[in-house]
């Protein structure tokens, strides 16, 4: 509600839902003023909004303002006390709920069953925004002051503990048709049950399994294996999962602090870190995680496909601001280092963060960068010491890229030729045609570059236009055309786009009388025609001997049913003779989709199609032949997958580079902003080192994700600046990313702290896996534990890895970019 005169807005807790009918015909009659009036609306009457009158359910998809009306509460009780209401009906009150971000209005609310443990029988439907708890004890006469938990059971399989009994229906994850149960406190002080009953038989697999703590999976609630990735890596890390287990986060949850989440990400984590943790389930649903992180970060609401590297730095960031110990931040005035030594500006610095950011987060992930800016007039040197909680690493890029191309000879007997081509990324078409005439001996101003789709053209290159248009999954041919015809554009020839079609008769039921329709077939052609022959007559004889390879002309004309291969010089001789025999096709000027005919005209790029009637096309056209192809040599060498080092990588990230215009740096000497020089460089590292590897490449001209192998060590030694040994490293966890930029998978690799052994997580799915498995080209993120922090396992390693600890194994393989790994492994799936 807002104000008329100054704007301010007012929120209602509730809403109520009027007739919009009967709401229009009150105005009028307020406007008239005459009690008199036919427009005196009578009681207020909701029944158009009523699928029945018994139940007083609402009729499905009602629309606000054409069958409802939304009103305040004051203004429904004052309506209800001059009109009264019509046979008793209920009031439509619904409860205003406080999003984020925007407020909503339940006009359908959520419809659930309530019952109680102990009479499981007694089930009570309800429909309610509101707290859950206190309609349940209302509703069952639960005495007040009892001590009660409830149960989400969204299926016969799944149940999970409502943990928070205060929250209101939406910010429990409830939907329509889930059963809430009540259980409460026996005198004794245990529960009636570890789960309600009506679920035991589903689960008591589970409720008696005894397993190795952290060997769980997680549920996939769709499209959330990135969350599942993100978790295990963060599951897996001792110093993180350990300060959870051990409850220390409890002494440190920050509920004030502006930045946070007001402890309810620590918490929601915590849970899922203890179930996980347990050694009592094969794998987790963590839908209780996946809505508070939906809540606090909208961009992970709902179920597409996200970026395990994005979640795990919101995740990060979450739960430090959480568990800051820093209850109250001071402002620190930043000072430049001024000639000042490194070891000085560094510890200021860190100092200056502790003071500000100060909590597990900080003590095991953050490191300090040294960063080094050069103006390039006045040669002013800025250092500045910056802390990190992880390293997003580039990927060394190849200039070139392949492609591969079927090249379309002028000889109707030469078949298509399938090419691969080494060519610049940044480079033209010209220079894929430069590559392909290299192998053909045939020149670049004879060559036109085409993307052929559904039996037509899709594009049809210029030389000059950029390679990045051209995806890897494009068809791409390149056409010989004859000599000097491709720079032509008022010569003497004219390229014609060529396709080819087949009628179709068919009797329209409506009208009795017979249509005709066309459907393309086959691969379409450029030719260049003279343009003194572009008539339909001397067309056919043209498009016949460039046809000529699959059409049975030999044949069909000793018995007189397909005119004889043919030249131009022929043309006006038989032109009679041809004409009276059956032609094999007709020839139509269309547009570029090879669908709407149109006529002859001076088109920049003139599209022609060749019709072909079904029988003939049968007896004198060999589809398969013109389908065939040739492979080049160059397709049979084998493309060689780049491989590139870790530390190759590491040494890009530090490597100086030229700051980009749209940010620029101010230099205080110039008194102006420039593009200066700017160099990164460790300085000291944390206790787990996160290395992302940088493989989704966007730029202004392409997006492509690089599969290259980066070969990362188990053990890794790298050096920083701060004059202390080199820090050495185990790798704990590996996030895997499977497929391209619009789909793909998670899993996620991780050795267990307390039996050393590695696993492979694939959503609810555990194996084992061994060291040699986990350098692939999916790896996505790197988890590495400082060797001087790493507690021993205090538990042997499997005795046989071939073997579950608690059941037979099963042998199973699983492959991923063409690599088959067969292993064998325990399915650690649960209902």
């Amino acid at each position: 509600i807002h104000c008329c005169n100054c704007g301010y807005a007012i929120i209602p807790r509730e809403m109520y839902l009027v007739e919009r009918r009967w709401y229009e015909q009150w105005k009028e009659y307020v406007v008239t003023g005459d009690q008199n009036s036919s427009s005196f609306p009578g009681q207020i009457d909701n029944t158009e909004l009523f699928e029945e009158l018994d139940s007083y359910h609402l009729k499905e998809r009602l629309v606000e303002n054409e069958d409802f009306v939304l009103i305040p509460a004051e203004a429904w009780r004052n309506l209800l006390a001059w009109y009264g209401m019509v046979d008793d009906q209920p009031a439509l009150e619904r409860k205003v709920v406080d999003l984020p971000s925007t407020v909503k209005i339940e006009v359908y609310p959520v419809e659930i069953f309530l019952c109680l443990h102990s009479n499981m029988e007694n089930v009570v439907t309800a429909q309610f925004s509101h707290t859950i708890q206190k309609v349940m004890m209302k509703q069952f006469d639960v005495v007040e002051g009892a001590e009660t938990r409830l149960w989400m059971k969204s299926s016969d399989t799944c149940c999970e503990r409502l943990r928070n009994v205060n929250v209101n229906v939406l910010d429990s994850s409830l939907s329509s048709g889930m059963t809430v149960i009540m259980e409460m406190r026996n005198e004794d002080g245990t529960w009636p049950s570890s789960r309600p009953q009506i679920i035991r038989n589903s689960v008591e697999e589970q409720e008696s399994y005894r397993g190795q703590p952290g060997v769980c999976g997680l549920t996939n609630l769709g499209n959330t294996c990135f969350m599942n990735s993100a978790l295990q890596c963060l599951s897996n890390t001792p110093p993180l999962t350990e300060y959870f287990l051990q409850s220390a986060y409890l002494e440190e949850l920050n509920f004030t602090n502006p930045l946070g989440m007001k402890g309810e990400i620590a918490e929601a984590y915590a849970d899922v870190i203890k179930q996980m943790w347990s050694g009592r389930h094969y794998s987790v649903v963590p839908r209780l995680f996946k809505t508070k992180v939906g809540h606090f970060a909208s961009q992970f609401l709902g179920y597409q496909q996200h970026d395990s590297q994005e979640l795990l730095s919101f995740l990060l960031d979450g739960l430090h601001e959480d568990l800051n110990r820093v209850k109250n931040k001071e402002y620190i005035e930043l000072r430049d280092a001024d000639g000042r030594p490194d070891q000085e500006v560094a510890e200021e610095a860190w100092h200056n963060h502790q003071r500000r950011n100060n909590s597990v987060i900080v003590d095991t992930f953050h490191g300090l960068f040294k960063s080094t800016l050069v103006c390039p007039e006045c040669r002013k040197v800025s250092v500045t010491f910056d802390p990190f909680c992880y390293l997003s690493v580039p990927l060394p890029v190849s200039k070139d890229r392949v492609m591969e191309v079927f090249f379309v000879y002028l000889d109707p007997v030469a078949k298509p030729v399938q090419h691969r081509l080494v060519v610049p990324k940044a480079g033209k078409v010209f220079d894929l045609c430069s590559a392909l005439s290299e192998m053909t001996n045939v020149s670049v101003n004879q060559m036109v570059v085409a993307d052929v789709f559904n039996h037509r053209f899709y594009k049809i290159y210029h030389a000059d236009e950029s390679l990045s248009c051209i995806l890897d999954r494009d068809d791409i041919f390149v056409y010989e055309l004859s000599s000097g015809s491709v720079e032509e554009e008022e010569g003497d020839e004219v390229v014609l786009a060529l396709y080819l079609r087949e009628r179709s008769h068919y009797r329209d039921s409506g009208s009795g009388s017979s249509s005709c329709g066309t459907s393309l077939f086959g691969h379409p052609l450029l030719m260049a025609v003279p343009r003194v022959q572009c008539s339909r007559n001397a067309l056919y004889h043209l498009f016949l001997q460039r046809l000529q390879q699959p059409c049975h002309t030999e044949e069909e004309e000793e018995k007189g049913e397909c005119p004889p291969q043919t030249n131009e010089r022929q043309a006006k001789r038989k032109g009679y003779q041809a004409r009276r025999r059956k032609l094999l096709f007709s020839i139509h000027a269309v547009n570029s989709n090879g669908t709407t005919e149109r006529g002859m005209g001076e088109d920049a790029q003139p599209y022609v199609a060749i019709d072909w009637d079904p029988d003939m096309k049968k007896k004198c056209y060999n589809e398969n032949e013109a389908e065939k192809y040739v492979k080049h040599q160059s397709m049979e060498v084998p493309h060689q997958q780049t491989t590139v080092q870790l530390q190759e990588c590491i040494e890009l990230f530090t490597t100086v580079e030229i700051l980009e215009e749209e940010n620029p740096w101010y230099c205080p000497i110039c008194k102006k902003h420039q593009l200066a020089t700017k160099k990164l460089d460790l300085w000291s590292l944390p206790e787990v080192l996160i290395i992302h590897l940088k493989r989704f490449s966007y730029t202004k001209y392409s997006r492509e994700k690089l599969d290259i192998i980066v070969d990362f060590p188990l053990r890794l030694v790298i050096s920083c600046l701060s004059f202390t040994p080199p820090s050495r490293y185990d790798l704990i966890a590996v996030s895997n990313h499977y497929g391209g930029l619009r789909d793909g998978h998670y899993t996620s690799y991780a050795r267990n702290k307390d039996n050393g052994q590695w696993y492979y997580f694939d959503d609810n799915k555990v194996t084992y896996a061994r060291e040699e498995q986990i350098v692939t080209n999916a790896a996505y993120l790197l988890f590495y534990h400082r060797q001087d922090k790493i507690r021993q396992p205090t538990l042997p390693p499997p005795s046989d890895s071939s073997s579950s600890p608690t059941q037979p194994a099963n042998v199973t393989s699983h492959k991923h970019d063409g690599m088959e790994r067969a292993i064998s492994c325990v399915n650690m799936e649960t209902d």
